[in-house]
């Protein structure tokens, strides 16, 4: 794949994210202006793009597929940019939601079909995959630093109307450098590296849709909610908004590193045993950070962000070890429908939760997702099943034992 795609292809992913985290970053701001008392009662208005995130997946992937990723990329990087700038000419907060359910429609086709085009010649997947979440999470970082340093100088419609031109101007630069397809993906005749019997193959779909859905929970609750935290727990201590959105920013740049890593080690070490370490490290952490305040929480949070960040490179790891590269786009927007559909409550949630209960608690019922993601995780077949398989199927077996 030439550089100048790939580096597009990355881009779209830190595009992605940083669009959908927009609001979260400036939701304080917009709520003053549109006559909220609290931030956390204009939050549910933003459930919208987080819903359709995880339902545009579905029919995103499909058309990926059937009719093509090159062209479903650039709807999503024309669609995205322009419904972005819609965002910043809302005058309530009826527009406001309206505008950014239409934004998560099409920030929807990128995981589904961008990570998969990424994907479909890589010869180290795992070390792919990583850089690739390495950008999404550069994209997090950037919804901190630049959203707060925008909203500070120019105003919060700004942080809608920069990162938008620029999705606009990549779509430009990906009609120039992406080759047009000869065929669509579902006309190739590429296969799996391994293909698993029916009732293993659903296992493996059933354990990383749960496994996606409950660490969806997780990410979404901490990424749209740090921000308020940070600003509560270091009261006191750091109040500025830009400086606190560079604190954040830097909680996810160091973050970010740890996809890079897990990246690398899905091609050398057990998926099963990696996954599970990970996901169980998060509960102590999450514990911590319920009680910590100040540079305490600080610290607890960077721990947190790199081991729920860590979790992410594994349900692509698993689509591309058992999917065809054929329906990899059909078989990622239906994990994602199921996933992020339910993860999507968190931002409809978020508020009501904090404002009731307060952000310990919060932590705490995180702490228990996370314990729930280590016993999914915990079913997932491991390498000893997957040698039957390959055996049976007449393939040599893999190294190590899960």
């Amino acid at each position: 794949m030439p550089r100048s795609l790939t580096l597009l292809l990355n881009l779209a992913h830190a595009l992605d994210h940083l669009f959908l985290l927009i609001f979260a970053t400036s939701v304080t701001t917009i709520a003053l202006e549109f006559g909220f008392a609290r931030w956390e009662d204009l939050m549910p208005y933003g459930v919208g793009a987080f819903v359709m995130f995880g339902l545009g997946s579905l029919p995103a992937g499909r058309l990926g597929d059937l009719w093509g990723r090159r062209r479903m990329m650039l709807v999503f990087f024309f669609g995205i940019g322009i419904a972005s700038l819609l965002v910043a000419l809302t005058r309530n907060a009826w527009q406001l939601a309206a505008a950014l359910t239409l934004m998560g429609t099409f920030s929807a086709i990128y995981h589904p079909v961008g990570i998969p085009m990424l994907l479909q010649r890589a010869a180290n997947p795992g070390a792919t995959i990583g850089m690739n979440g390495l950008a999404g999470n550069l994209g997090i970082a950037a919804a901190a630093i630049v959203t707060g340093f925008l909203v500070q100088w120019i105003g919060w419609r700004a942080a809608f109307v920069v990162p938008g031109l620029v999705s606009i101007a990549c779509g430009l630069a990906f009609m120039v450098f992406a080759p047009r397809e000869s065929e669509p993906p579902a006309a190739r005749a590429r296969k799996a590296g391994l293909e698993l019997p029916a009732p293993l193959l659903a296992r493996v779909f059933a354990v990383m849709t749960a496994a996606a859905a409950s660490g969806g929970l997780l990410f979404n609750m901490t990424t749209n909610g740090n921000s308020q935290l940070l600003a509560e727990r270091m009261r006191g201590v750091v109040e500025d908004p830009a400086t606190l959105g560079t604190l954040l920013a830097g909680v996810y740049a160091v973050s970010s590193l740890a996809q890079v890593v897990v990246g690398r080690l899905i091609d050398r070490m057990p998926l099963k045993r990696l996954y599970f370490s990970i996901a169980l490290m998060q509960v102590p952490l999450l514990l911590l950070a319920a009680q910590a305040q100040g540079w305490w929480l600080y610290a607890a949070l960077i721990g947190v962000m790199v081991l729920v960040f860590g979790a992410i490179p594994f349900t692509d790891a698993m689509i591309v070890r058992y999917v065809d590269d054929r329906m990899r786009s059909r078989v990622a927007g239906m994990r994602l429908t199921v996933s992020i559909g339910i993860s999507s409550l968190a931002v409809w949630l978020l508020g009501p939760v904090v404002k009731t209960a307060g952000f310990s608690t919060l932590m705490l019922a995180l702490a228990g997702v996370a314990l729930l993601t280590t016993a999914i995780v915990a079913w997932l077949p491991g390498d000893e099943a997957v040698a039957r398989a390959r055996s049976a199927a007449g393939a040599g077996a893999p190294a190590g034992a899960d």
